[in-house]
């Protein structure tokens, strides 16, 4: 999978891809289905919130990056997203919980895939 790239500053790339991995692990919880539209969504929220623009094709290539980490790659690394864990994951305002070891083992994987 090619790597998504983006014009912005390096930093934002594993935060952006951290809310993904969150959204889709928490979308699932809530659905049982990995809802791309959702991801997708979200993404474009959190470009025009942080005041980021990414090409079309980035923002698919980091959409597809986070569902599979969420599908693959959370369980082997310990995080298990539950309907009782979601709300742990974001604060009020929507935005990650940093504080969380689930969100700071999901932020370890990000950089990794990155």
């Amino acid at each position: 999978m090619v790597k998504p790239e983006f014009t912005e500053p390096e930093s934002v790339r594993p935060d952006l891809l951290c809310f993904l991995v969150a959204i889709a692990a928490a979308s699932y919880a809530l659905t049982d289905d990995w809802r791309v539209d959702h991801v997708v969504e979200c993404c474009r929220q959190w470009l025009k919130k942080n005041r980021l623009k990414m090409h079309w094709l980035d923002r698919v290539r980091i959409g597809q990056l986070a569902l599979k980490i969420a599908r693959n790659d959370l369980l082997e690394a310990g995080v298990a997203v539950r309907l009782s864990s979601v709300q742990a994951l974001f604060s009020s305002e929507l935005e990650l919980n940093t504080s969380s070891t689930m969100v700071q083992r999901m932020m370890m994987l990000c950089h990794d895939a990155l």
